[in-house]
């Protein structure tokens, strides 16, 4: 399953002189990797350990490799997700559901998890279903990758900015940056999502489409003054639906000092990323705070309490899971003031009281990035690649991988696992491009 059986490399042992020969083809060919992310990473180690002839390197723009690693799960780094079906994974991906389906085949989550532990990372899964190193701390993710690229032979590059990209008439790349010009028989591009200028201009010099990026998970801003004062509440299980759309997610949430966050509501930014960039992040959502009951059992909740507890206070009786001080909102919303009983109760004020449970409408005016996992849809369209092998169509020996594809997938572990698989294909396929099967 992992990368540490015999099979990874390869061996000339008893074969023909004419297969000896066919494998000498790829022998010392220049991979180069544009990108030092999980992608590309990931990539240089498959590519090297295939095929030790090969030199292979990576060049990355910034100072240090795998920032997002670093950052990922608060500093834990959230692997990949707990779900070894490959079709069942790919349906955690708003973009890229159809092209996972293959790789998936090829390098799973199982895979995934075989290669970090063969190399001395045990994983871990929480009740959620995130993977993370036994050890909680993103640090062990990155010391792995980095020991086993340099273990392989990998050429480690920081703050080399490539600006432009020439694709030589007989085959090749020249890869210009600053003060030095590259030369490579074989080119991945693993640089992330297409949110800098450089990186879109890098794939439309090779004459690719970029697709435009937009974030893909966010949280939503709230000006409703009732809302931010009562930070930190947190429900395990809401329905949350946005007006005039399709758009409809149940699971947790978390209410902020800005607005909402938590799964339901990065579920959401994530599926509707382009509907709502082009609402450009203003647009009304109806929450359901109990969706365990429906509106016509949440009323004979309250009718119950009238009959049971006439004296009690509705103030200081939530019903269905509403926490206590949402409770209390809620209540104010719909008229009902502290010294309200059950009993005193109108019936104005159940109906607006079972309305405020059920069918809260609030207005979004922004969105917050999640810093962790700052996501994008958009870059290059899906369409262009081979996702056998992850080779352009359009230009031979040109190679993607990670984020900078069009694909994305809702916050637990599925982006870091797309950046696993499609790079581990690429990384194989670069060494065994001349191989004729």
């Amino acid at each position: 399953m992992g990368l540490c059986d015999g099979s990874a490399r390869l061996h000339l042992a008893g074969e023909s002189q004419a297969q000896s020969l066919r494998f000498l083809t790829v022998a010392g060919k220049k991979i180069a990797i544009v990108g030092g992310g999980a992608a590309g990473f990931f990539a240089a180690v498959a590519c090297a350990e295939t095929d030790p002839a090969n030199e292979v390197s990576i060049y990355e723009r910034g100072s240090q490799f795998l920032t997002k690693v670093r950052i990922s799960g608060g500093g834990r780094c959230n692997v990949t997700h707990a779900c070894f079906e490959p079709r069942a994974l790919t349906v955690q991906y708003p973009r890229g559901e159809r092209a996972l389906i293959s790789p998936f085949h090829q390098f799973s989550t199982t895979d995934t998890v075989d290669w970090f532990e063969s190399r001395g990372v045990p994983l871990k899964a929480e009740r959620d279903g995130r993977m993370f190193p036994v050890t909680d701390s993103s640090e062990t993710i990155v010391q792995c990758l980095v020991s086993q690229a340099s273990a392989a032979g990998v050429k480690l590059f920081t703050r080399q900015a490539i600006e432009r990209i020439t694709a030589q008439p007989g085959g090749g790349f020249l890869l210009h940056a600053r003060d030095r010009t590259i030369a490579c028989d074989r080119l991945l591009l693993s640089t992330g999502g297409c949110r800098a200028a450089g990186s879109s201009q890098l794939m439309e010099f090779l004459g690719h489409t970029v697709l435009p990026p937009v974030p893909s998970l966010f949280s939503f801003h709230l000006p409703a003054p009732w809302l931010r004062l009562i930070p930190g509440i947190s429900l395990p299980d809401v329905e949350v639906a946005v007006l005039e759309t399709r758009l409809r997610e149940r699971g947790p949430i978390l209410i902020t000092h800005n607005g909402l966050s938590g799964p339901v509501i990065l579920r959401l930014s994530a599926w509707g990323a382009r509907v709502l960039s082009d609402r450009h992040y203003r647009f009304t959502i109806r929450v359901n705070w109990s969706p365990g009951f429906d509106e016509a059992a949440f009323r004979k909740l309250l009718n119950a309490q009238r009959d049971s507890h006439p004296n009690r206070k509705v103030m200081n009786a939530p019903l269905g899971s509403v926490p206590a001080r949402l409770w209390e909102q809620l209540a104010l919303l719909a008229g009902v003031n502290e010294e309200t009983t059950w009993g005193r109760l109108t019936r104005v004020q159940a109906n607006q009281l079972a309305t405020a449970v059920n069918r809260t409408e609030l207005h979004v005016d922004g969105k917050s990035l999640n810093k962790e996992e700052f996501v994008t849809c958009g870059g290059i369209s899906l369409r262009e690649v081979d996702f056998k092998t992850m080779q352009s169509r359009l230009v031979p020996g040109l190679y993607f991988a990670g984020e900078l594809l069009d694909i994305d997938g809702i916050t637990g572990g599925f982006n870091f696992q797309a950046a696993w698989t499609t790079g581990w294909i690429a990384g194989k396929a670069m060494a065994r491009e001349d191989e004729k099967t």
